[in-house]
């Protein structure tokens, strides 16, 4: 059984989630895409996935949705994420895009809304605005909590300092190699949950003998003693696989425990900036055609 997280304005999200980045072979919306969404997100909901993690950039939200309504699950049992597109941070554009995110997910209120990336050397700097924006999404009822992606400590103080709106959730880069503390632990100071995106490290941490020696002594493998790391310190994790046996796997983290002398050895394993897989949000300035 996955356990609940609270957020700090009251809901609760799954602590393992199901990441959907890089689903489809190409990042657009197609036939072939949706198809293959729908059939990866419906395996996973077999198995048990009650919280799904997609985006406006991904071109895979009709698919989640599909796969959603086929399921025949109430929809309060399933807890939906999506994400603002890089080239929709104007406020009529997070308007607009929203109600198109809503369409095709086929729901009416979204569980939660995230800035995909802070983007300061686009649009003046100015994602206060943007962050404006999303506030009115929530009060309007259209999504019940509203969050950031790869936000640094500064990008924090500066839209809570500005708007008096504290992020429910901060979804960062963080894995054994980059534990990514600053912007964890300006989080935490805010209350704001931490949920990691490429949990095991884009596949560069699996290799690591330290994890392996804690996974043959537990008898688990390299996977799930990485996503139990991150259990233990409390952030929300969305592993993505196509593979069952590897969903599977990944959700059955519950049932042992690190010993405060493994944790220890996970985190002294850090690299710091060294070992960043993905680009650094003060720099990131992708916009993709489509959105």
């Amino acid at each position: 059984m996955i356990p609940n997280v609270p957020l700090h304005n009251g809901i609760t999200i799954p602590q393992v989630g199901f990441g959907t980045m890089a689903m489809p072979p190409i990042w657009e919306e197609t036939a072939e895409n949706t198809a293959r969404t729908a059939a990866i997100v419906t395996a996973a909901l077999d198995e048990g996935y009650r919280h799904f993690d997609t985006a406006q950039m991904y071109g895979n939200e009709r698919g989640v949705g599909e796969a959603i309504a086929s399921s025949g699950l109430p929809r309060g049992q399933v807890f939906v994420t999506s994400k603002l597109d890089n080239g929709n941070h104007g406020p009529d554009d997070v308007r607009r895009t929203f109600a198109a995110t809503l369409n095709r997910l086929g729901i009416a209120q979204l569980d939660l809304f995230l800035m995909h990336w802070p983007l300061p050397t686009l649009y003046g700097g100015d994602y206060v605005s943007t962050w404006r924006a999303m506030i009115e999404l929530v009060v309007a009822g259209r999504v019940r909590a509203i969050g950031v992606s790869n936000f640094q400590p500064e990008h924090l103080e500066r839209i809570i300092g500005e708007t008096g709106v504290v992020p429910v959730v901060n979804q960062i880069e963080v894995h054994p190699y980059f534990r990514n503390d600053a912007a964890r632990q300006a989080s935490a100071r805010h209350g704001i949950a931490v949920e990691a995106w490429s949990p095991l490290g884009q596949g560069r941490v699996l290799g690591d003998e330290t994890l392996a020696r804690i996974a043959r002594a537990h008898g688990r493998s390299v996977a799930q003693i990485i996503l139990r790391w991150h259990v233990q310190h409390g952030s929300i994790v969305i592993p993505l696989s196509s593979k069952k046996e590897r969903m599977r796997e990944n959700r059955e983290l519950f049932d042992f425990e690190l010993s405060g002398t493994e944790m220890a050895l996970i985190d002294r394993l850090d690299e710091g900036e060294d070992g960043r897989t993905g680009p650094h949000p003060d720099t990131f300035a992708l916009i993709r055609a489509h959105g």
